[in-house]
């Protein structure tokens, strides 16, 4: 079982950026994908973005050409680089792994806190 260590959330207005960065205890590279989800109060957690081992990327719709997935296989990190910030993006961000093409484990971390509000 792999640990994960979310960072790099803040309090931003809107249309600023911010970049998020999950480092895992161990290897990422064996794993199918590696990927962010977020959850707001009261919500499930919801998918945002994923990266596979041949470094495939995969977005949910409402962040497409917002924010950019990717990984340094070197330091067991995944980053999101979140650009042009909006409201509805505040939510509590995580990371996780994807085992193969449908499974993903329920190894989360304590995530961060992401909150865009003028």
């Amino acid at each position: 079982q792999l640990q994960f260590v979310e960072s790099g959330g803040g309090l931003v207005q809107p249309g600023g950026s911010l970049r998020l960065a999950c480092t895992a205890s161990g290897s990422i590279t064996d794993f199918y994908a590696v990927g962010w989800f977020r959850q707001a109060p009261g919500t499930q957690r919801d998918f945002v973005a994923k990266i596979t081992k041949d470094d495939r990327i995969y977005y949910e719709d409402s962040v497409k050409g917002r924010f950019t997935i990717s990984r340094d296989n070197a330091e067991n990190t995944v980053y999101l680089q979140m650009n042009n910030l909006k409201p509805e993006d505040t939510s509590k961000y995580y990371c996780n792994i994807q085992k193969n093409s449908i499974i993903w484990t329920d190894w989360w971390g304590q995530g961060t806190q992401v909150t865009v509000s003028s």
